[in-house]
């Protein structure tokens, strides 16, 4: 898979992916990423790439010419039109069934904003997706998409060592990950649950649902609506809201 990245700071996106899990991956050919200088596409001697907003305002804003140029010379490159991801707070908020999506893609763009934005013109000409990682404002839009990239990455075949890991995770089935334990047994006090040291797989599996259940029902009720559960599980689920529900009247009882 090849992610491009259209930014004003190149550097930043392969220092921040050309490590770890991502990096061993682009060592190995199974994904690469390639930083385009949007500033390389300037007419200005200066290498201006912004300027004043019409109708005033504060700050300054993007040129359409060199973000349009940037895309049209990296068309040319590869032969097609890519899909194009701008990061921006007034996107969808990106999760794991869009990472999903994207991942079946064999190019992606990934337009990284500075300033007060892009010029709307170039926005309307090149741009296909409008992606956000949450209700907040950044600098630019680099980190978002590293975010992505190493979100996508982890779908694409062969760049875990343990391909199940993927498909596993939190989220999976929209359910939070159970958690985990290794070495030593027995900390500060603190032991393994005894069934993931039984060796029974079966048990070990269901103890590891009913885990999700449980911690998607505390820190993430919204995601239990569209989880994938069987009969048996959803029993288990009613009965923990049962619990639930009792000891928030035990509590407003004291109180």
């Amino acid at each position: 898979m090849h992610f491009h990245v259209l930014t004003l700071f190149p550097e930043m996106i392969l220092q921040g992916v050309g490590v770890s899990i991502t990096g061993r991956a682009m060592e190995k050919g199974i994904i690469s990423v390639n930083a385009v200088n949007i500033r390389d596409y300037s007419k200005d001697k200066h290498r201006h790439v912004d300027d004043a907003p019409y109708g005033g305002g504060a700050g300054m804003v993007m040129q359409p010419g060199p973000v349009v140029e940037a895309y049209e010379d990296l068309c040319q490159k590869t032969g097609k039109r890519p899909r194009v991801i701008y990061m921006t707070p007034q996107g969808r908020v990106f999760n794991q069934e869009i990472a999903r999506e994207l991942a079946e893609e064999e190019d992606l763009v990934f337009l990284c904003g500075h300033y007060e934005g892009i010029d709307e013109r170039a926005l309307e000409m090149i741009c296909t997706d409008y992606l956000s990682v949450g209700d907040y404002v950044l600098t630019g839009g680099e980190l978002p998409a590293m975010v992505m990239i190493d979100c996508i990455s982890r779908l694409v075949p062969g760049v875990l060592n343990n391909e199940v890991s993927a498909e596993v995770e939190s989220f999976h089935d929209n359910l939070l990950e159970y958690p985990q334990y290794t070495r030593p047994e027995v900390f500060r006090g603190r032991t393994v649950p005894e069934v993931l040291l039984s060796g029974h797989h079966q048990k070990i599996e269901e103890w590891r649902r009913q885990q999700s259940i449980c911690r998607t029902l505390e820190r993430r009720p919204d995601l239990l609506e569209g989880a994938n559960l069987s009969k048996k599980e959803k029993k288990f689920l009613e009965e923990k809201l049962m619990e639930k529900e009792k000891r928030s009247f035990e509590r407003i009882e004291e109180s």
